[in-house]
């Protein structure tokens, strides 16, 4: 049965497109049910699945329907400060999302398993916010349910015209970088931190009773090795389903990564190679 609930990430990228971003579209195929959008400045053609869509656009460009629809001047003189961003994509892009019942916001160093294996429309229907670690917000894949509430909620953060208009780099989107604080449950008004972060707003309001926010942990990350992805679904230890792996620090390290054929149908994932 095809799920009710439409979904779309955006994700904006600056500059030549990386390596891994061949198994981040290959596996958006799997996921014909989720539409991505890639917002970048790269104007070379890509083989492209159905559900992944090139929008070319500046990082200038990007800045300026930024301003517009926040209604300040803003500070965007660098791709990565974009990361700070994200919260805001709802509101930058409205018109990309539209007809969609959740927006959300990602990254390309990802590999998908089946998303709606636990994205369902259950879950979906009963929350706000949709996290895939049960201990804060993710920036390389969280959802909200689009509404006008969610596309300004950035603007419950007490900081969000400090952090627009600086030109650093904030961790708006998840902690400001007090992402150990909240594993180890650390109460709120304890944690010591520059700004009020989203998940700062996202904690309170769920406080409040204004927000219904999801947290699991759905993912992998680091090195943990033992993962194979299969005909779209990927597996842990070949035992535990997930929902993606992220290739935060499998990137960093330049490990070996074979060449994708789009007829592939199963590869491994060890801590040191793509296979």
């Amino acid at each position: 049965m095809k799920p009710r609930n439409r979904i779309a990430i955006l994700i904006c990228y600056m500059g030549e497109l990386p390596w891994y971003t061949k198994y981040f579209f290959y596996t958006c195929g799997y996921n014909l049910d989720v539409d991505f959008y890639l917002i970048c400045d790269n104007q070379k053609k890509y083989e492209l699945p159905a559900n992944v869509k090139i929008i070319n656009k500046t990082l200038e460009e990007i800045c300026n329907t930024a301003e517009k629809k926040i209604g300040m001047r803003i500070s965007l003189s660098f791709p990565y400060k974009l990361c700070d961003f994200k919260p805001a994509y709802g509101l930058i892009f409205e018109d990309l999302i539209e007809r969609y019942d959740f927006w959300g916001y990602g990254d390309l160093d990802i590999i998908f398993g089946n998303i709606r294996s636990f994205i369902t429309d259950d879950l979906l229907d009963n929350h706000d916010v949709i996290s895939v670690r049960h201990d804060f917000l993710t920036g390389y894949f969280q959802l909200f349910k689009n509404n006008d509430f969610t596309r300004n909620l950035f603007r419950y953060s007490k900081d969000y015209e400090k952090v627009f208009t600086s030109d650093r780099h904030f961790c708006f989107d998840e902690t400001n970088f007090t992402h150990k604080e909240f594993t180890n449950n650390v109460p709120i008004p304890l944690i010591i931190c520059e700004i009020d972060s989203m998940m700062h707003v996202v904690k309170r309001l769920e406080n409040q009773g204004l927000l219904k926010p999801y947290f699991d942990f759905l993912v992998v990350e680091g090195l943990a090795g033992h993962l194979t992805w299969e005909k779209g679904h990927l597996y842990y230890k070949d035992k535990f389903e997930i929902l993606l792996y992220h290739l935060i620090m499998f990137k960093k390290n330049g490990f070996e990564h074979k060449n994708l054929k789009q007829d592939t149908e199963k590869f491994r994932i060890s801590t040191t190679r793509i296979y």
